[in-house]
């Protein structure tokens, strides 16, 4: 992370915080809710905060498992938190799988393996949210315009994951040996590091047949843990209003968190630069009574974004940033060697 970034970072967590600050004023009327929460609704959503956690973890370690390759629980569980720390200050959450390859690598696994967990880890997530948003929308089918917008989001993400496979597959076959292409060289990228990268290459060509041969039990396994992880997130918000004794539709209370949280992805600012903030406020309005908008909004956001930046920090925050910066100093020291 550069001054410049971590600049761009805080200036969006700053208008992520405003536009909180403005939907609060805005929508707490008078005689609203107060914005403390019981000690018990505390405790349960940091046990569906945990939960979801532990979920996420168990998967990445059942997945890897299914393909022949250890990875320990908590080696795992810094991954998944490194990422999240990382997700949380780069635009489009797009330093979440660098980070945690940087931390599988870090505890000592193949490349290919990495890669190839990485990936699995990223297919069970479509496939989960697939199933989920196919599931919500067969169950509560009045709520069909919602179900369609979460399953576009699953469609892109899913490009977005299988094109990166492909990708993987077609630079394994043709870039395994040889000279550095012409883009290589444009972007800087010295010829000692493009040989760790064909390297990496060949060992992911080897590794590859290990996903044919995949332990379907294993596999199944850690796609309920998927599953779970994304319901245990769902959670957050109907457990917020559950402890302010909100009657509000539980299909609502659930489509438009899932619909916001897994859509933000595409906003390019850190932490959403807001716009999760005023999507919650424009399409909740007219489902949370005006008591209760304020109040939800700040809890959810706590329970579902602000808490994994704390967690994923004091857990693999460091480990993360060490691993990032010596990371820039070996392409750094690829390019020199590569250099005329």
């Amino acid at each position: 992370m550069t001054p410049l970034r971590w600049f761009l970072t805080a200036l969006s967590f700053a208008a992520s915080i405003g536009v909180s600050v403005y939907v609060v004023a805005s929508s707490w009327p008078a005689g609203g809710a107060p914005l403390g929460l019981p000690w018990g609704s505390h405790l349960l959503l940091l046990a569906a905060v945990g939960l979801e956690i532990v979920f996420r973890v168990l998967k990445i370690t059942f997945s890897a498992k299914a393909i022949g390759v250890h990875a320990p629980f908590g080696v795992a569980a810094r991954t998944i938190l490194g990422g999240d720390f990382a997700a949380s200050i780069t635009p489009s959450r797009s330093g979440a799988e660098p980070a945690r390859f940087l931390v599988l690598t870090e505890a000592g696994l193949q490349v290919a393996h990495v890669l190839l967990i990485l990936f699995l880890e990223l297919f069970l997530e479509m496939v989960s949210l697939a199933f989920l948003a196919i599931a919500f929308g067969i169950w509560w089918h009045d709520q069909s315009g919602i179900v369609r917008g979460i399953l576009l989001t699953v469609g892109v993400y899913s490009i977005g994951v299988l094109g990166t496979g492909l990708l993987g597959v077609v630079l394994a076959r043709r870039r395994a040996h040889g000279p550095r292409p012409r883009l290589v060289r444009w972007m800087g990228i010295g010829s000692g590091a493009w040989r760790r990268i064909q390297m990496s290459l060949r060992q992911l060509r080897t590794s590859a047949g290990s996903l044919r041969r995949a332990h379907r039990g294993l596999m199944l396994t850690a796609l309920g843990f998927s599953v779970l992880h994304v319901v245990g997130r769902l959670a957050v918000l109907p457990l917020v209003t559950a402890a302010y004794g909100e009657n509000a539709p539980l299909s609502s209370l659930v489509l438009w968190p899932m619909a916001l949280l897994y859509g933000a992805a595409i906003a390019p600012a850190p932490g959403g630069g807001g716009v999760v903030e005023f999507a919650f406020n424009a399409a909740l309005g007219n489902v949370l009574s005006p008591r209760l908008m304020a109040a939800s909004l700040i809890w959810w956001r706590v329970y579902s974004f602000y808490i994994y930046i704390v967690i994923g920090a004091v857990a693999a925050g460091r480990t993360v940033m060490q691993a990032l910066r010596r990371n820039r100093r070996e392409l750094a020291e690829g390019g020199e060697l590569g250099s005329p």
